[in-house]
């Protein structure tokens, strides 16, 4: 098992749920939840270098027929960009299949996922996002830890 920071990013079309592994790659915790649009590739870039994250692990929305459907293309393209971004951190698209649902599935097994009205369905879905980045990650590390290979495809820079 590698040792460092990694950061997982889960990129939403309105927000982009962000989680980081402690300096082992044990424990996947939730950082934050950042606004898509202008200034994400900015707050991303500050979050690698404020945890010294060794690497970062894009979530990718792989369908079940292998084609790389408008998520998956969205996906890439965001990992390039970052990867661009962060160079020579390497950065790396993870398989994200339910991980919303399962994040979505544990915190309405929680019991602060209550709230009721607008405020409660925003504070949720930003929860949401920060919660769908940690069981990317967690997945991640665990692969990592049982295989002993690194989890995910290399996002190569381009010029």
């Amino acid at each position: 098992m590698r040792h460092g920071v990694r950061l997982a990013v889960d990129p939403g079309n309105a927000r982009i749920g962000v989680a980081r592994s402690d300096p082992s790659g044990t424990l996947a915790t939730p950082v934050e939840t950042v606004r898509r649009g202008r200034g994400d590739l900015d707050r991303i870039t500050e979050l690698v270098l404020e945890h010294e994250a060794r690497e970062v692990v894009v979530g990718y929305p792989a369908s079940l027929s292998g084609e790389e459907g408008p998520a998956a293309r969205g996906a890439r393209s965001f990992a390039r960009a970052l990867a661009a971004r962060l160079a020579p951190v390497p950065v790396r698209l993870v398989d994200e299949r339910l991980t919303t649902v399962t994040a979505q599935s544990q915190l309405h097994a929680g019991a602060s996922f209550g709230k009721r009205g607008a405020q409660g369905g925003r504070a949720r879905r930003e929860v949401i996002d920060q919660a769908a980045a940690t069981v990317l990650l967690q997945s991640a590390l665990d692969a990592e830890r049982s295989t002993g290979r690194v989890p995910g495809e290399l996002v190569e820079v381009t010029a």
